[in-house]
């Protein structure tokens, strides 16, 4: 790392996955830094507001600063608005962990989540809004890639790395792209992916595209994780045809988001509708 805003950007993406802080020595040692220049960096971000000290053992954390900031852009943007009422309702009708990716220029990320088990065995990975999305391990990944031509899917694998660098991995993600190309192959048959010990062990989840007016550009992808004991084949084949009309619906109302209809215009600069008055 060479500038200042990279090392910050470095410390700040640390501990977004430590919410309780850390201390100077083990974020100098997790981003290859010296302890001075980290801690230099550490109090400029804690004077702008982005990170404080704990008071029990005076390690740095992330305030609110940062999460509020997003929040609000997603918000602002008409992301949430859209998006979480359809959420909500397949979480309820699914009883499962709903997520919503949307694509950001080359990467998948997850923007918006709701949970539909309150109580028993279920899947809840935590906060990962904001996360981006591996493509050949998770169902979202695998939905996305599957829209795509085999060269250009297997570009985009290549370039962020077909094994996710991670301490848990399921033992069924793809370890060779033949075994990718069949999974994406199979997802494009059956009308969405999925992803069973794949992405986390005993996780399993399937996942389609969003696409905008139900024809338009990819926006991003919907999907449902929950314990691969109770998402089976079966229980994926049935909720199927929830989940597809949920994505439907999510397209439709993209139009009342600022951030998809940029997201359409620099997709498509001359919509159908101009070209039509041309």
């Amino acid at each position: 790392m060479s500038s200042v805003l990279e090392k910050s950007l470095a410390i700040v993406e640390l501990l977004v996955d430590h919410p309780a802080g850390m201390p100077v020595s083990s974020i100098a040692a997790a981003i290859d830094q010296p302890i001075s220049g980290v801690h230099r960096t550490l109090q400029e971000l804690a004077r702008l507001g982005y990170v404080r000290q704990t008071h029990a053992q005076r390690d740095y954390a992330l305030t609110i600063k940062l999460p509020a900031m997003g929040l609000g852009f997603l918000g602002r943007a008409g992301i949430t608005d859209v998006a979480q009422p359809v959420l909500d309702r397949l979480a309820t009708d699914s009883g499962e962990l709903i997520r919503l990716s949307v694509i950001d220029g080359d990467n998948l990320i997850w923007v918006a989540v709701a949970q539909g088990t309150t109580r028993g065995l279920r899947y809840d990975p935590g906060q990962e809004q904001g996360v981006i999305v591996h493509l050949a391990s998770s169902a979202g990944g695998k939905a996305w890639l599957s829209v795509m031509s085999d060269e250009e899917a297997l570009a985009r694998v290549s370039a962020q790395g077909l094994i996710r660098q991670a301490e848990e991995i399921g033992p069924n993600a793809p370890r060779s792209l033949t075994v990718l190309l069949q999974h994406l192959a199979e997802a494009r048959a059956r009308g969405y992916a999925v992803a069973v010990d794949s992405y986390i062990p005993g996780m399993a989840a399937m996942a389609v595209t969003v696409r905008y007016h139900g024809d338009g550009p990819v926006l991003g992808c919907l999907s449902i994780a929950g314990p691969a004991v109770r998402m089976t084949d079966e229980r994926m084949a049935e909720l199927a045809p929830r989940l597809q009309a949920a994505a439907a619906e999510l397209g439709e109302a993209a139009a009342g988001s600022q951030y998809f209809q940029s997201k359409v215009r620099a997709l498509d600069p001359f919509p159908e509708a101009e070209r039509e008055q041309a």
